[in-house]
């Protein structure tokens, strides 16, 4: 694989740089976005369905090909399948990227508040709308 960098729009706990440092990789130009027609599950980790009208908030963030394979070859990760997206940075510019979602969506009955909980934490510490943050449960 390439050591050429690609966008990935992460929008669970791998907006988090550090912690993404924290598996060996070398996250560059994280910048704040959303992608639209998709709205935030969680399940036992976070994943986007396809919802119109919806708007997902997460970070723009460039990684090598080897990298986002080793991301997600992790366990739990593996069931995550490559999606192209358009991503929207909130400084207004328009960026294609690889989203990471589940095919099938969890259950109206999964939940995970611990993970819930987390991903607040994240949200909030970047600076994401106040709104969306308390949307997530």
């Amino acid at each position: 694989m390439t050591k050429r960098s690609i966008e990935v729009f992460f929008y669970g706990l791998f907006m988090d740089v550090e912690l993404l440092r924290g598996q060996a990789v070398a996250p560059m130009n994280p910048r704040r976005a959303f992608v639209e027609d998709f709205a935030l599950h969680i399940g036992q980790r976070a994943t986007l369905v396809p919802t119109m009208g919806a708007r997902a908030y997460g970070m723009l963030i460039a990684l090598s090909h080897c990298e986002v394979a080793r991301l997600y070859a992790a366990p739990g990760l593996q069931h995550y399948l490559p999606e192209a997206v358009l991503a929207h940075t909130l400084e207004g510019q328009d960026v294609p990227a690889l989203c990471y979602n589940l095919a099938e969506p969890p259950s109206a009955s999964e939940r995970n508040p611990a993970y819930a909980a987390q991903l607040k934490a994240v949200l909030q510490a970047l600076g994401f709308p106040d709104a969306y943050i308390a949307s997530i449960q």
